[in-house]
């Protein structure tokens, strides 16, 4: 499946992005709405993938500069990828990983040279293919098994 990945930009993209969102945890993984969207969406670059018919496939989140230091433990260098998901209609196509390598490559664009996600433990699997490798206990997020993950760019 063909898909476009750019960072999301204006209302329409932003709209895509919170709908991609909104399908993949707060409907299929009862995310609580509330918890799913957060003060770090204004300050993140958001990434989006569509099909030819500019269908939203997919999304991920990159914080980067101050926030990132703050939520890393003032780790320099180290950017975030949060917020993956993929519609259950392109699920198996190879976009998760394209979404993970453009987060990468948005992240190398800005001076980073690890990246750090907190990924849900069924996923662990899924990020260690791509080089990912787990640090830490497993911990609850939005009552879901989650483990940090990092990797050295």
């Amino acid at each position: 499946m063909a898909a476009d990945i750019r960072v999301a930009a204006g209302e329409a993209d932003l709209a895509l992005v919170a709908g991609i969102r909104r399908e993949v945890f707060v409907v299929e993984q009862n995310v609580p709405e509330e918890l799913e969207y957060d003060e770090l969406d204004a300050t993140s670059e958001h990434l989006l993938a569509t099909g030819p018919d500019g269908a939203a496939l997919g999304t991920a989140r990159l914080i980067h500069g101050e926030q990132a230091l703050k939520l890393t433990g003032g780790r320099p260098g180290r950017v975030l990828l949060g917020r993956l998901a993929v519609s259950r209609t392109a699920r198996g196509t190879g976009l998760g990983a394209a979404l993970v390598r453009a987060v990468e490559q948005a992240g190398r664009e800005r001076g980073a040279t690890e990246v750090e996600l907190h990924a849900q433990t069924q996923a662990l699997g899924f990020y260690e293919r791509l080089g990912y490798t787990a640090e830490g206990p497993e911990y609850l997020d939005a009552n879901i098994p989650h483990r940090t993950m990092t990797r050295v760019l």
